[in-house]
């Protein structure tokens, strides 16, 4: 029972992988798309055309992630929103759009999955609202398939 959940496992994750690759090939001017596990920082798949993105990159950029939606300022803004409104906020942060010199990056969490995030890296020549579009078409796709 245990090998069969494992094999189950490894073949969502395969196709996760085969959903990032697929939004890269989707956006113009797309760098790289990952989906990260919040809860635990890890890289769960990752699709990129970039030399310079190793394995401890790509990590590091997941850590990053972590902390813009789970990290400890988030938590401490959330428990001030908590006792000031009276009921729990947790998990609030939903998407976010980041530029830098270079780069857009656009990440969102996956519908019923929130602990699950999707990212998209792409070039500055990409259209704005078409990286968002594709992120947004690829989320319910990818949904079944994390953990």
């Amino acid at each position: 029972m245990r090998i069969a959940s494992r094999r189950l496992e490894i073949i969502a994750m395969s196709k996760l992988d085969t959903a990032c690759q697929q939004l890269v090939a989707d956006v113009s001017d797309a760098l790289g798309a990952a989906i990260v596990d919040l809860s635990s920082g890890l890289l769960l798949a990752a699709h990129h055309n970039v030399p310079y993105f190793t394995q401890s990159y790509l990590d590091a950029v997941a850590a990053a992630a972590v902390d813009m939606f789970r990290g400890k300022n988030v938590s401490t803004v959330e428990t001030l929103l908590s006792n000031q409104r009276g009921t729990a906020v947790t998990n609030s942060i939903k998407e976010v759009q980041m530029s830098t010199d270079h780069t857009y990056h656009f990440m969102s969490i996956v519908p019923g999955k929130e602990n699950c995030l999707m990212v998209l890296i792409t070039g500055r020549k990409a259209n704005l609202g078409m990286g968002w579009s594709a992120l947004r078409t690829a989320l319910p796709v990818v949904s079944p398939l994390c953990p």
